[in-house]
């Protein structure tokens, strides 16, 4: 890989912090950039700058990159919680997972009562078997198959259990955006 340079040919983050000069063969020019300083500085703490080296120079190049990042985001996390690193985070993410996925079980269970078995199916994104309600918006869906008809004494509108299980969707939703942004 090439070595990129700052337009005022600085040197990488890793020879500065290290107080040596960064020459065009530097491992480490690439992937630690002069602008954040941070991000070689928890690697070094963490994992020293010569391990890093090694590991990079028996790495193909094709998976330098993967490599560092992931070096980086383990850093940063053990140095926010020595004792667990990034696995306690990991750990919180599937805990809140868990508990989503049980409360839109109770939620589907309640929901059952009102609208008959078909509430336990799962929910799918399918135009058929979704239908958006006009006076909630677009996020707002009745899970209820096309064919199956209001029961007698039910309200017609939302049945009381689709709004939990919104809540639940948008809870799953965040963790998700929060587990995709983490792992990157």
């Amino acid at each position: 890989m090439e070595r990129k340079m700052s337009s005022s040919n600085s040197p990488c983050a890793a020879c500065k912090f290290l107080r040596r000069k960064c020459t065009q063969e530097c491992v480490f020019a690439p992937y630690f950039p002069p602008d954040n300083p941070q991000k070689f500085t928890n690697v070094h703490k963490v994992f020293n700058a010569s391990n890093v080296a090694k590991l990079l120079n028996e790495l193909n190049a094709s998976h330098h990159e993967d490599a560092v990042n992931s070096l980086a985001y383990e850093a940063e996390y053990r140095l926010r919680d020595p004792v667990y690193g990034c696995v306690g985070l990991i750990s919180i993410l599937q805990h809140k997972l868990k508990q989503v996925q049980h409360d839109l079980d109770n939620a589907k269970k309640e929901l059952a009562t009102y609208i008959g078995p078909s509430a336990m199916l799962p929910i799918i994104n399918h135009q058929g078997f979704l239908h958006q309600h006009p006076n909630y918006g677009a996020s707002a869906y009745l899970v209820m198959p096309h064919n199956m008809q209001p029961m007698m004494g039910v309200p017609s509108g939302l049945p009381h259990g689709a709004f939990l299980i919104r809540a639940c969707q948008q809870k799953m939703g965040m963790i998700w955006a929060i587990w995709s942004i983490l792992k990157e």
